[in-house]
């Protein structure tokens, strides 16, 4: 059985679905690669690598053609049409966008996509979403010290005394999580916030304070445990009352990261016009939920209204950065995890013979099923 690997070429994207690392485990399974030429050049992998790895280096038609396709992100259009009927595809496939999915259905492929993977222990090794938003998490508080016009950390020095900055995060999910790791590694105060209580610790255990909204219905309760590891719309009192808290912490950050997304669904606003307007001059927001927000005058902002997807612009003073894809501007490290995640994956569904063998029973091959026979998969 053959596997493609093509080149991204979504804008932005500098990632790729295997690595020389990847590879050579797929050929010891007895699997032949190909790997369209210069796909890990921006990742920092060379075809000389992958040729050493025991991949055959070919053109983009003939990753496509291959019996199983490995993607980053999903294919373009023209893309597509060098699928061969019956082909399996696996990555990250967008699988909320019903047009995207139909076409896939009608060229005839078997598409899995990652995204929709359970969060289950079992399924911890093949979690795109964290391995990926790990990253991000991490790249937004290297990104907005970049744009901060100050230091850091508190540095005491002989011209006086420099306050260390103070970084508001907003959602303690991976990436979150990973923002708070990294800000206190780099000297800030941190505050973060989250509707899920059980965060609390977590939040807590990495150093930070964390922004407490307390629960007055059993609604509001409810909502906040989450469903699949994920946050839940929150009910509009909870939200007023933590709107009133954040616009008053954020007036006092020097840089906000916003990481809030919740799937099938435009990412809540966390931080309003009126909110950016009261902040200080100097300060930055990393928007990491930037052109999955609400549509705003015919575009979509992120977790701010404000923001513009792929752009850095100032506004009221403050700099608002709206990358979409924060991983992919730490390609080697990014594709080496999300390579990893895929070859868990392909053991699902290739035997050790290296025979293709889709065992819908396994509820990891379910539950990613977006594409086959034809049909978009059912989604409960």
């Amino acid at each position: 059985m053959d596997i493609g690997i093509p080149a991204e070429t979504r804008d932005n994207e500098r990632r790729v679905a295997a690595t020389p690392e990847t590879v050579k485990k797929y050929v010891s399974q007895g699997l032949r690669v190909r790997v369209q030429r210069g796909a890990g050049a921006a990742a920092a992998f060379d075809d000389e690598a992958y040729t050493e790895a025991g991949a055959t280096i070919t053109d983009a038609q003939g990753a496509f053609a291959a019996d199983l396709v490995l993607k980053v992100q999903s294919p373009k259009a023209e893309e597509i049409a060098w699928l061969k009927r019956g082909a399996v595809l696996v990555g990250m496939l967008d699988p909320f966008n019903a047009q995207h999915a139909a076409a896939l259905a009608t060229a005839g492929v078997t598409a899995f996509a990652l995204e929709t993977a359970p969060r289950t222990t079992r399924a911890q090794a093949l979690d795109v979403l964290s391995s990926q938003a790990n990253i991000a998490g991490y790249k937004a508080v290297l990104v907005a010290t970049h744009h901060y016009p100050r230091f850091m950390p508190m540095l005491m020095t002989a011209a006086g005394t420099v306050k260390a900055a103070r970084v508001l995060i907003l959602g303690a999910g991976v990436a979150g999580l990973q923002a708070i790791a990294t800000a206190k590694r780099l000297g800030a105060v941190v505050e973060a916030s989250d509707v899920r209580p059980a965060v609390k610790e977590q939040i807590e255990s990495l150093g930070a304070k964390f922004l407490d909204v307390p629960f007055e219905t059993d609604m509001e309760r409810e909502a906040a445990q989450g469903v699949g590891g994920y946050a839940r719309p929150m009910p509009a009192s909870w939200l007023t009352r933590q709107a009133a808290l954040v616009h008053e912490r954020a007036k006092q950050a020097d840089v906000v990261i916003t990481t809030a997304l919740i799937p099938g669904r435009d990412a809540p606003t966390l931080i309003s016009a009126e909110t950016v307007r009261a902040m200080k001059p100097g300060a930055v927001l990393v928007d990491l939920a930037a052109g999955r927000g609400a549509a705003v005058d015919g575009r979509r902002g992120g977790n701010c209204p404000l923001t513009e997807t792929d752009e850095v612009i100032v506004k009221h003073g403050v700099t608002i950065v709206g990358y979409a894809n924060l991983a992919a501007q730490v390609p080697a490290d990014a594709s080496a995890l999300y390579a990893r995640n895929l070859l868990d994956f392909v053991k699902l569904i290739v035997t050790k013979d290296g025979a293709l063998n889709i065992d819908m029973n396994d509820d990891i091959v379910a539950a990613t099923l977006l594409a086959r026979d034809g049909e978009v998969a059912r989604r409960t």
